[in-house]
């Protein structure tokens, strides 16, 4: 069957979703989410597009892009792609695909849709249950709007829509917002194997330590990290030790 083509946006605003191949996990650690936010960063300057917003998940990225004059939407993820790809590769010791093969695209003609699309990225990990809050959640520019949290994402134009006062009771308003596909945001959960994997690498081993709670910081990061790679909360629970209500505290 040929593939459609894709739809054009008058405004040059695109909301885009890219995701691993046969929804396989693209984030494992910060230095992922890290090197994925440096690319956008120096991409924007090279292929002059404006990010709105973005949010990394496990095993998929959304991003709110208007393209500029000389560069597509398309060779903007191409171009962003394929070097995460190859430092992905070398990274992980592996070969071939990282990402399916085309990405997901869809206009953004209005301002309304445009305020739609922006919270539905950033409530994305929330709603996911990675998070309590948008802005507590490392790996989207929910916390420039909301904080202020200095960041890679061109604010100026929600900004300029909605004041200081009201973009986090925007943001994080009760809405049953659906964009692009929602049903493919949800996550994959992993085998209790891989889980373990991750485990160990993330904690030094299977059962941690759990000291007093203010001492707790570094292992409710960690908790996070883990939940971010797919791992459930009763999985983790399970396999730790650690009690559910700890997990569920850490990302309060």
């Amino acid at each position: 069957m040929p593939r459609t083509t894709r739809k054009k946006s008058p405004s040059q605003i695109y909301h885009v979703m890219l995701r691993g191949v046969n929804k396989q996990q693209i984030f494992f650690d910060e230095e992922d989410c890290a090197y994925f936010t440096g690319l956008l960063k120096r991409y924007k300057k090279t292929c002059g597009y404006q990010l709105y917003a973005y949010a990394l998940m496990g095993n998929h990225v959304h991003l709110l892009i208007r393209e500029g004059e000389h560069e597509t939407i398309g060779e903007i993820v191409r171009h962003v792609a394929v070097a995460f790809v190859y430092w992905y590769n070398i990274k992980y010791e592996r070969t071939g695909h990282l990402f399916q093969d085309r990405f997901k695209s869809e206009p953004v003609d209005t301002d309304a849709y445009l305020l739609t699309v922006f919270r539905y990225i950033l409530m994305n990990p929330v709603k996911a249950g990675l998070c309590a809050s948008a802005e507590q959640y490392p790996y989207s520019s929910a916390s420039e709007y909301i904080s202020g949290a200095e960041g890679i994402t061109d604010t100026a134009r929600i900004q300029s829509m909605l004041s200081k006062e009201a973009m986090r009771e925007y943001i994080c308003r009760s809405n049953e917002d659906r964009c692009l596909d929602a049903d493919e945001t949800i996550r994959i959960r992993v085998t209790d194997e891989k889980a373990e994997q991750l485990i160990r690498r993330e904690l030094g081993g299977m059962h941690p330590t759990v000291g007093k709670a203010k001492e707790r910081q570094p292992l409710n990061t960690s908790i996070q990290r883990l939940l971010q790679g797919g791992i459930s909360i009763r999985q983790l629970s399970r396999l730790t030790g650690i009690s559910k209500k700890m997990i569920e505290n850490a990302v309060k």
